[in-house]
């Protein structure tokens, strides 16, 4: 292929537009690099000279047919192309890198306010539990504003996707229940639980916090079985 062929081929590359993706920044910034290391190695190499024979063959000339001023000339603009090319690929790694750095950033500041939202949303519970702590009244009225707050805070963990683990009465699953103790219990036929004593909240389906419950184990046999014969 010929350096003009390699000219119009970028031309058209560079012209199209393409969404980057930010994991893929990495990959394409050691790819531009390698180009622009592969144009100047070229350079270096004397590559100019053999993109004139490519280009006086492709064309039906041989290099006999150019006299000095052609070949000069052809020598003059390949270099031009060449250098516009490391050029091009200079600023293009640079973009590169400046896309790159403003991802990050980005990225940096989307973690850093990932959890805005909730604690904006958390601000009105603060307010009402100082309005509570300041206010004048009994202890019922106490008691029924706490209950109004605790009510507040339960809406706010089920709007953040927050539940929690369903425990009394269930059959005992250690992927979500942490037992702390055991009975025997010859009303069950399998291990269930009998008792919460800490609840257990998942997020999304996944767990945070696992429940702290009593199990009811079904009752065991003791009896040894009889000798065959006896």
């Amino acid at each position: 292929m010929s350096e003009r062929e390699s000219q119009r081929e970028f031309d058209e590359v560079e012209s199209d537009e393409f969404e980057i993706e930010p994991e893929d920044l990495g990959d394409l910034e050691a790819a531009m690099r390698d180009a622009l290391k592969a144009v100047e190695s070229a350079a270096a190499e004397g590559e100019v000279e053999k993109g004139i024979e490519a280009v006086s063959v492709g064309s039906g000339v041989t290099t006999k047919d150019l006299d000095s001023d052609g070949a000069g000339s052809e020598v003059s603009q390949l270099q031009a192309e060449v250098a516009d090319l490391r050029d091009r690929s200079a600023r293009t790694l640079a973009d590169f890198d400046n896309f790159r750095k403003r991802s990050e950033k980005e990225r940096d500041e989307d973690r850093r306010f990932a959890n805005a939202d909730v604690f904006r949303q958390l601000l009105p519970v603060i307010d009402n539990l100082e309005r509570a702590l300041s206010a004048e009244g009994s202890e019922q009225d106490l008691k029924v504003g706490v209950d109004l707050i605790l009510r507040q805070i339960k809406d706010l963990l089920v709007s953040s996707g927050v539940e929690r683990v369903a425990a009394m009465g269930s059959l005992f699953d250690p992927q979500f229940h942490e037992a702390v103790s055991q009975e025997e219990d010859p009303s069950v036929k399998d291990p269930t639980v009998i008792r919460e004593l800490q609840s257990g909240f998942t997020m999304h389906g996944r767990l945070l916090r696992p429940a702290v419950v009593m199990v009811a184990m079904p009752a065991v046999d003791d009896e040894p079985d009889s000798d065959d014969g006896k």
